[in-house]
């Protein structure tokens, strides 16, 4: 689970709690609005999971070894920018992500407005938790314990997931990010746009990289590519 900019230390607490109800282990904050967090006297038994979590800068820190980044919210005022998948469809995708032995990171974002279009750039889906359009907003404990809840109930097991398929495995978060950093480069080289779009282009390279969801090892190779291709742009004698 990772919580982005979580400002009360409250609902990090019982985000704990909720974990350690449904077995799970991994808590990374990201940017927490308070330092004292790990104090959060809602973590009624799981005063341990609150202490060994992570806490991290930036989001593409707390997911750069992730292979499948899912973000979370709904709907209402929102335009999704990648796949959504309605919440009771997500444990079998989990499951095999898992199967295949990857890494997958749950994002929810914080307490007032969610996890931003920029935050959700680093995700490869969007799941949706239906609410009621006269009220979408939900404490944050509360969404990570009804998502934990529908991974719990439909059968994440703990014996598929150990066992480690034949299947190429998905380019990690970090890996996809170093890749979309050449291409960029490369299309400076190329004046493929103005500068003025940079950062309009990093937004979109993100997002159609994990669309795409390249195997590691064909990460590699188009990473070769683009820096061959940035390599002759850059060579003073583009003719010879």
């Amino acid at each position: 689970m990772v919580l982005v900019s979580p400002r009360n230390p409250l609902n990090i607490g019982a985000v704990a709690r909720a974990m350690a109800n449904f077995g799970f282990e991994n808590l990374t904050v990201v940017a927490p609005y308070t330092p004292h967090w790990r104090e959060a006297r809602s973590a009624i038994g799981a005063p341990q999971l609150l202490q060994n979590a992570k806490e991290s800068a930036t989001l593409a820190e707390a997911v750069a070894s992730c292979t499948l980044v899912v973000g979370t919210g709904t709907l209402v005022h929102r335009k999704p920018e990648q796949q959504v998948v309605p919440l009771p469809n997500l444990a079998p995708i989990v499951q095999q992500e898992l199967a295949k032995a990857g890494r997958v990171a749950i994002v929810f974002g914080p307490e007032k407005h969610g996890l931003t279009r920029e935050d959700l750039s680093w995700c490869n889906l969007l799941v949706e938790i239906p609410t009621d359009p006269r009220q979408p907003s939900m404490n944050l404990g509360q969404a990570v314990a009804v998502c934990l809840y529908e991974l719990a109930t439909r059968a994440i097991s703990t014996q598929l997931a150990n066992e480690k398929i034949e299947q190429a495995s998905a380019a990690p978060s970090a890996q996809l990010e170093l890749l979309a950093g050449v291409i960029e480069e490369t299309m400076a080289a190329a004046s493929y746009s103005p500068a003025s779009m940079q950062s309009a282009n990093r937004h979109d390279l993100r997002l159609l990289l994990r669309r795409l969801a390249p195997t590691t090892r064909d990460t590699r190779r188009i990473l070769g590519l683009f820096r061959r291709i940035l390599w002759r742009l850059q060579r003073p004698n583009k003719g010879n």
